[in-house]
């Protein structure tokens, strides 16, 4: 199974949590706080979150064979459009290579 996880360096980390759970709320399984959420996309994907201070921590998982360079993508467009008043850095690496 593919995973995969960026750090964004950010001041508004719990702030871009809470509207990305928010917003996929009303299509998928999410469960959230402040500082962490979860998103279940049902076919195998999945968004976890976890906000501190300094930034924000996003890993990303897909089932085996699927295409997560697009649902990273996928992710970073949805998180850049909350935070249009800030330019972020999304530096994901693949985790078990």
């Amino acid at each position: 199974m593919p995973i995969s996880e960026a750090r964004v360096a950010t001041a508004h980390a719990s702030r871009y949590l809470q509207q990305l759970c928010k917003h996929w709320s009303h299509k998928f399984t999410v469960d959230f706080t402040a500082e962490r959420g979860m998103i279940d996309f049902g076919d195998g994907r999945a968004a976890a979150l976890a906000a501190d201070g300094e930034g924000l921590t996003l890993r990303a998982t897909v089932p085996e064979g699927g295409d997560v360079d697009r649902f990273e993508a996928v992710i970073a467009d949805h998180i850049k459009r909350f935070a249009f008043r800030e330019e972020l850095a999304f530096d994901w690496r693949k985790l078990g290579d």
